[in-house]
């Protein structure tokens, strides 16, 4: 794991500085304490900071083939890095080292930019071929590693984290106004955009490439919901993926340094340790988290039921509303985008405890509920939209009751009655919210006059509405997993993945992501995922005689983090002081009476803790990235 970071300038006679290079190395040193190593030649400029987890003694990047024509720099792990090594080698290339980065290369010179669909695993890299003058960038089938980029007109500049191209003063700071809007629509900041004008995200399963200044980006993968004329039997269908989940984990313990399990106390990180243990060849060690005060749901006694089933050396560490405080500017800078995810600062706290436990690499089941139809959502969704058919023409009445039960005090039912009339693909921006949630009902009161008209009429929701006009007629389940699939999944669950653990410089891998595993739960009849109340249907199945039942049957709920009270009581002048502070940006997009009533009424106890945490983190975000230089 490592992060990587260059310049290409159009002008061929137009030098790449080594300076430069090495500041944008500076910014992310986090990624890769282990070493660093840079390319110059000319118009382009490669730089590397390096985690060891594979080749420890002869890894090191940025790393060429045999005559110096083609040059790389990776982030990530390639799984099937040795077989296309004996594939390579029958073909007489040399290799100089046991590293995967390698591989690339010569699988580049065979293959030319259609290497990339040959690679799985995670990655985003960099490759420079000297003869063509021409740049590769590309990034893996899911976006489990990011990759940013900016086309500022005279060069193009890319690193594993926006911070490290922000050194360049080439870049203009211009907040993106439509961008604020859509963090507010979803949460997180769905699609390619970054809060900055002119930084964007490479989309998972793209390539971009560079040649003569003309810049140009292609996709090399979607996933596709093909189920067969003559589907296996589910029975056939569990053993099936029994298998692939077996060869998968095998593939993602592929490290020449120790390797843990987190866990959640759930079935999805439980299930990955059932079969990590299988293929280990020293004592594993999982880690999971707590939190310190009463009345707290606790993960850890679960947590420690599999540890004690599965024979680990069990971690685990517990977090204070004062911890959460205190790291949150630090969460706000690691992160980069504005995310809604309070359990990602826990991710942080339990991969630095990894790493002081010498585990550089951790094994996470995220991802399970995307591929296999794990979340409330879907089902009741299912069930919502199955109520709407059956009431056909008069659905109305429909809508008067879900209103009566609001009004009786039943809320979830009351915020039903706004989806009666609109369909799926109108309503569903991703698992996270609709635009009846309440910081799209909040938006009219809550932005200022200048900000509303300098947004315009046009919908944020355009962007998810597009992929589901991709589905073209799909089962409703199969366009919500592809929506999550393409928004949630990337944008803002595996942000926090990547960025949070390579804050604590420790690689997380996620096996239940794998693109073999994705294409076949897309495969599968949807009554095998979602069937009736019962969710990941197939998927318990193929675990139901390894993982502890008090853990299959258990609620899911993930890193519960308690920071609604938090925000309420030990936090509340943090809070407050934070999101109104002149730095904080609400002058130019907030009503400040419109802020203080909504912070007034999350005091008061009645909802709005995502709303209130989204604009502290946005006010954090505008305190340090849009006024002043990064400091690494």
């Amino acid at each position: 794991m490592c992060g990587i970071c260059g310049k290409l300038n159009f002008n061929r006679q137009n030098p790449v500085g080594q300076g430069l290079i090495r500041q944008m190395m500076d910014m992310i040193q986090h990624r890769g304490p282990d070493g660093s190593g840079e390319f110059l030649s000319g118009p382009v400029g490669l730089g590397h900071r390096r985690l060891s987890i594979i080749d420890l003694d002869t890894g090191g990047q940025p790393m060429s083939n045999e005559d110096g024509t083609v040059w790389v720099v990776y982030n990530g792990e390639i799984y099937n890095f040795h077989e296309l090594r004996t594939e390579l080698e029958g073909r007489g290339h040399q290799f100089k080292s046991s590293t995967d980065t390698e591989v690339i290369v010569h699988l580049y010179e065979e293959l030319g930019d259609q290497c990339v669909a040959r690679l799985r695993g995670m990655f985003a890299f960099a490759l420079w071929d000297e003869r063509q003058q021409r740049l590769l960038l590309a990034r893996d089938r899911v976006g489990v590693k990011p990759l940013y980029y900016a086309n500022t007109g005279k060069s193009l500049l890319f690193s594993s984290e926006m911070k490290s191209l922000l050194v360049d003063p080439d870049i203009d700071r211009r907040i993106n106004p439509q961008a604020i809007d859509r963090f507010l629509t979803y949460y997180y900041l769905a699609g390619n955009e970054t809060l900055f004008e002119g930084i964007l995200k490479l989309d998972p399963g793209h390539y971009l490439t560079v040649q003569d200044g003309r810049v140009s980006v292609e996709q090399y993968w979607d996933l596709h919901f093909e189920i067969p004329a003559c589907p296996p039997s589910f029975d056939e269908a569990v053993d099936s993926l029994r298998k692939l989940l077996s060869r998968t984990v095998k593939d993602h313990m592929i490290s020449d340094v120790p390797v843990g399990v987190l866990l959640s106390g759930g079935v999805d990180s439980t299930g990955i340790l059932s079969y990590a243990v299988q293929h280990a060849d020293r004592p594993l060690h999982t880690f999971t988290m707590g939190f310190s005060g009463a009345g707290f749901q606790d993960e850890r006694p679960y947590a420690k039921l599999a540890s004690q089933k599965f024979g680990t050396i069990h971690n685990d560490i517990s977090m204070s509303a004062t911890d959460f405080r205190d790291f949150l500017p630090k969460y706000v800078w690691h992160m980069e985008e504005p995310v809604c995810e309070p359990p990602a600062i826990a991710l942080y706290f339990v991969s630095q405890l990894a790493r002081q436990s010498s585990v550089k690499v951790l094994l996470s089941g995220e991802g399970g509920d995307e591929a296999f139809g794990g979340y409330q959502t879907y089902r009741n969704l299912l069930m919502f939209e199955k109520l709407k058919s059956t009431f056909g023409p008069a659905k109305q009445v429909l809508g008067l009751g879900f209103q009566a039960l609001g009004r009786a005090g039943f809320k979830r039912f009351g915020n039903y009655a706004n989806l009666v009339e609109p369909t799926l693909a109108e309503y569903y921006l991703s698992r996270t919210a609709t635009p009846y949630t309440p910081f799209n009902q909040l938006k009219p009161e809550l932005y200022s006059s200048e900000f509303a008209a300098l947004l315009g009429t046009q919908p944020q929701v355009l962007h998810t509405r597009k992929l589901f006009e991709r589905m073209n007629g799909q089962p409703l389940l199969n366009s919500m997993l592809y929506v999550d699939t393409k928004t949630w999944l990337p944008d803002d669950l595996l942000v926090k993945a990547d960025k949070m653990t390579m804050a604590a410089s420790v690689e997380l891998r996620v096996p239940l992501l794998d693109y073999r595993v994705l294409e076949f739960a897309a495969s599968l009849p949807l009554h095998y995922k979602v069937k009736g109340r019962e969710l990941k249907r197939i998927l318990k199945a193929a675990l139901v005689e390894t993982v502890p039942q008090e853990i299959l049957n258990r609620k899911k709920t993930g890193f519960p983090v308690p920071y609604d009270g938090w925000m309420r009581k030990e936090m509340k002048d943090f809070v407050s002081d934070t999101i109104l502070a002149s730095n904080g940006g609400g002058d130019s997009y907030f009503c400040k009476e419109a802020v203080t009533n909504l912070l007034q009424t999350h005091q008061q106890g009645k909802g709005y803790s995502k709303e209130v945490f989204s604009l502290l983190v946005l006010a954090l975000w505008h305190q340090q990235f849009a006024s002043v230089s990064p400091t690494a």
